[in-house]
This record gives C-alpha cells, structure tokens and sequence, in this order.
C-alpha cells in the first residue's frame, strides 16, 4: 500500500533517507536536502524540505511567538533577501481541516500598500513591503488558484510567494503540531488527492515556498498502521475518507496563529510577531 503524506520527513523515512536534526527550544528540526536521484525515492519535486516537531499548540502566546521565532528564521534563508513578498492562503475557509491557509492569511499584516511617510510616523520604519491574497477554491470562484495567484503575480511583481495550505500526514500523532517549509512550492488539494495547477518556480518564475501543518490523515493509511493491513472497509463506495480530530477547530485556529507569526518573523524581524499578528486581525 502507498502512504499518503505531504510531508516530506514521513516519506524519508519510509524510504531510508537520512537529514539534518537538531533543536531549538522545544522545536525539533528535521532539514532534507533532496537531488534527483533523491526526489525520485521520495516521489517528491526537487529541493529543500524543512520540517519542525512542536509540542502540541496551546494558547501560550509567549511560546508560539518563541517557537514561530524559530521556524520564521527557516522561512527567512528561504526567501531573497528583498522585495516585496506574496502571501497566498490556499484552501477553503468553510471546511475547517482545510481553513488552514485563509485564517493565517487573515493574521498577516499586509504592508505594502503603506505610504514610507505614515510607517515612519507610527514607528514602522522598516517594513518589509508584504502583500496578501486569499484566492478561495475553484468550486466557488470557477477560477483556479493557481491562474489568480499567476494574475497577481503580473500586477504585483513579488520577489517570493509564500503559499500556506492545509496538509496530509501519515501519523495522526503528528496532526496540528509539525510544519513544513519547502522552496519546492505547493500544490493545492494534493493531500486529499485532489490535484490542481502547482504553485512553483516553474509556473510562476520566481520562489515559490510552500508553508504548511498537516491536518488530515487518509484514513485507510490509519487503518493499514493499526491493522498491518489495507482494508476498503473505511473506503465506502470506493470514496477515501479523512480523518481529522475533534478538536479540529481549535487546532487551526493555534496553527494559523504559528504560520502567521512565523511569517512576521521572517518578513519584519525588526518586529514583534505578535503584536503584529494582533494588528492584522
């Protein structure tokens, strides 16, 4: 049986290939660097795939600021160092596993269209300029995210684009409380094996980084790990199932609050991430 996942450690080590560990604070760090011989074992694109191990979110703002300290300092070595940067919220807001991308979208302060002279007068002089856009999903919009995000793009002009979406794991230990940075971009619906248009170098022709917390696990990938065995049982009428915790909502909702002040971190490090997060909302 194939293992789903988007994440790029689960597959390494179904395919024994060894990365980088180490940690900081309570954030376990995992960095595979994967050539084409690689890529190929993992069945994953070309590049660098970053994943970090929390203990699970809590309201602690404190230590979601220390911990998005951390992985926004990934995010950063990532990025060109200048420019104005796009952040794209992938996903749907209506479907809580997958309101991954448009509720951290929502918390990250959109700075570029801010006039030099009124950064300057409110303390903000080194903004770092940073646009925002929540494409929605093609069943409402009739438009594919990948062709908005490309438009955008054209007008924009960002150096980066920093896509955040909801992802798929393997381990439902690992739902809600692991992050994963790539400069291979992303590909929205993947995780729930509905492909469309990737975001990426290739498709846009600048860095594409994908962000994103897994929150859903195939479900007959959680049968297979408690059986030993595949089963269509929890495939009804050939449909795949996901499953997700019941604490979902809340899970999201701490997650968003990681990404985005992740993303403050790498983008405006001359700044609390916090208190910018809590003047975006």
């Amino acid at each position: 049986m194939q293992f789903r996942t988007d994440l790029a450690m689960e597959a390494a080590a179904d395919a024994a290939v060894g990365g980088k560990e180490w940690t900081e604070g309570d954030v376990s760090l995992f960095r595979l660097t994967a050539d084409a011989a690689t890529a190929a074992r993992l069945g994953k694109p070309e590049g660098v795939y970053l994943t970090a191990t929390l203990p699970p979110l809590t309201d602690d703002e404190q230590a979601l600021e220390q911990q998005a300290k951390v992985i926004g300092a990934q995010l950063q070595a990532l990025l060109p160092p200048d420019g104005t940067v796009l952040v794209v919220g992938l996903g749907n807001e209506a479907i809580t596993p997958d309101a991954l991308g448009p509720l951290t979208a929502a918390r990250v302060l959109a700075t570029r269209h801010i006039p030099d002279e009124l950064a300057r007068s409110v303390g903000l002089t080194e903004l770092r300029p940073c646009a925002v856009m929540t494409p929605g999903v093609l069943g409402n919009t009739g438009v594919e995210s990948g062709e908005m995000v490309a438009g955008v793009c054209r007008t924009v002009r960002p150096s980066a684009v920093i896509a955040v979406d909801a992802l798929a794991a393997r381990s439902l230990a690992r739902l809600g409380c692991t992050v994963q940075l790539s400069d291979t971009g992303i590909a929205p619906g993947s995780g729930v094996g509905n492909n469309r248009r990737a975001l990426c170098r290739s498709t846009l022709g600048i860095p594409v980084i994908g962000l994103g917390v897994p929150t859903v696990v195939d479900a007959q990938t959680v049968a297979q790990d408690l059986t030993g065995a595949a089963s269509d049982a929890v495939a009804p009428r050939g449909c795949a199932m996901m499953v997700t915790p019941r604490e979902i909502d809340l899970m999201v909702d701490r997650a968003a609050r990681l990404l985005a002040m992740a993303i403050h971190a790498a983008l405006q490090p001359a700044y609390s991430p916090l208190e910018l997060s809590a003047i975006a909302r």
